[in-house]
């Protein structure tokens, strides 16, 4: 993927991508100059996907077990050498989850990870599953930044990590999103709140790129829900990340959430988060 300018990669929870394409994503997406998309929650076919997007782009997609459910998705616009979305022990199910490919740009190896986390549910066997999940991906980063320092996983990974991802972080201590179980597992990605190295070294080394630009305040969210005026008000989670190799990490230009102008201009309940990448100085 040859790649002159800084290399713009953008995730987006599309909540039905046919759903979001006719409330207008595809215009958004004329506008972004995307070279890197990640899609959860297609909820669509192979076909469906390929017609929404156009020639113009190379789709990798895996989609979920229970038909209409999950899926995830890359689309870019030059192909993937290779792609994988073997994830966990066997008898995991992680279909339309986990889908990683490795694309080369300006002779560099970046390995970019599209993927959706459970959303949970609180003490029943949806929760069970979430935490399945979470430990079959403290395994694979690893093994990631192994395979290529220039790694990247993105998506809606369903857990906001610290008080400053989540409006009303007190009204959920116990709510699915907010458990200090899932909490923790961030921590040992990232780092725990208030560790002098979290975001730049501590636990397994990634960095939360949207922490690290944004700084030490509230947000920015990347989900409201649909009920009552979350959105007008702004009570909202940051569910959305780009975690990055220490290596891509440092490369970061600008850091942005796409948060539609007014409700009604929303195509999904989540907003897209958009990066720029430059690699020309990365080491792979």
């Amino acid at each position: 993927m040859p790649q002159a300018k800084p290399l713009r990669i953008a995730s987006i929870n599309t909540n039905g991508v046919r759903a979001a394409y006719r409330k207008g994503m595809g215009d958004w997406l004329q506008t972004r100059d995307v070279d890197i998309l990640a899609i959860q929650e297609v909820r669509a076919s192979t076909e469906d996907l390929e017609g929404l997007l156009g020639p113009d782009w190379n789709i990798l997609h895996d989609a979920a077990t229970a038909k209409g459910r999950a899926g995830v998705a890359l689309a870019s616009r030059a192909g993937a050498s290779i792609h994988r979305v073997a994830f966990g022990a066997e008898e995991f199910d992680s279909a339309g989850r986990w889908l990683e490919a490795d694309y080369e740009v300006d002779g560099q190896l970046i390995t970019v990870v599209s993927t959706y986390v459970h959303s949970g549910e609180t003490d029943t066997p949806k929760q069970i599953e979430k935490y399945k999940f979470l430990d079959a991906m403290i395994a694979r980063l690893p093994e990631l930044t192994e395979h290529s320092p220039l790694a990247l996983v993105l998506g809606d990974l369903n857990v906001g990590h610290r008080t400053l991802d989540i409006k009303n972080w007190r009204g959920n201590k116990k709510h699915a999103g907010f458990l200090p179980e899932e909490r923790e597992y961030f921590d040992r990605i990232l780092g725990a709140e208030g560790d002098e190295r979290y975001n730049a070294g501590a636990g397994l080394g990634w960095v939360d790129v949207g922490r690290k630009w944004a700084g030490e305040v509230e947000g920015p969210y990347t989900w409201w829900s649909q009920r009552g005026q979350a959105f007008d008000t702004n009570t909202g989670w940051r569910l959305d990340y780009h975690l990055a190799s220490p290596e891509l990490a440092a490369s970061v230009l600008n850091y942005a959430v796409d948060r539609a102008a007014a409700y009604d201009q929303r195509w999904s309940d989540h907003s897209p988060v958009v990066v720029d990448y430059d690699l020309s100085g990365a080491k792979s």
